[in-house]
């Protein structure tokens, strides 16, 4: 099976001049955990999670800051330049899944971005490819229930 049989289409991504306060808008938005970041020219240059931003309110610079500050004024004053991370390990959408499984195992990631010619077309989640493995398995579960059945 292919990325772009798989991967989520109508990305949204997260100006690379914004901030992390409106980062956090967008996820809880959107109900997502990952973002990519992308130039003026919606070209790809980084990605900013969930777990990134929640790091961050942890360094002891803005932590401190917590409990005296409102959050969302700490959150404003970070850029998502100063969070998010690079260079981004992406995909194709022509890459195999196991290929992509593999990637983000090794590199520990919850998510990647697919790229065209520099620019997002989608991205491609470990939740993506547990619901294919769990809607693999009940096919093939079936399958196996009436074999085993069969006399």
């Amino acid at each position: 099976m292919r990325v772009d049989e798989l991967m989520s289409r109508g990305v949204k991504t997260i100006g690379v001049g914004e901030s992390c306060h409106a980062a956090v808008a967008h996820m809880a938005h959107a109900r997502i955990r990952h973002l990519p970041v992308v130039d003026s020219a919606e070209r790809l240059v980084g990605i900013v999670t969930d777990r990134d931003l929640r790091h961050r309110l942890f360094t002891p610079g803005v932590f401190r800051g917590i409990g005296t500050v409102p959050v969302e004024s700490l959150l404003k004053d970070i850029s998502i330049r100063e969070v998010m991370a690079t260079p981004v390990v992406t995909v194709s959408p022509g890459d195999d899944l196991e290929m992509v499984a593999g990637l983000m195992l090794e590199h520990k990631l919850g998510s990647l971005p697919v790229v065209e010619a520099g620019r997002v077309v989608g991205i491609i989640t470990e939740t993506d490819l547990l619901r294919q493995i769990v809607k693999a398995d009940a096919c093939c579960h079936e399958v196996e229930t009436i074999v085993v059945s069969y006399p």
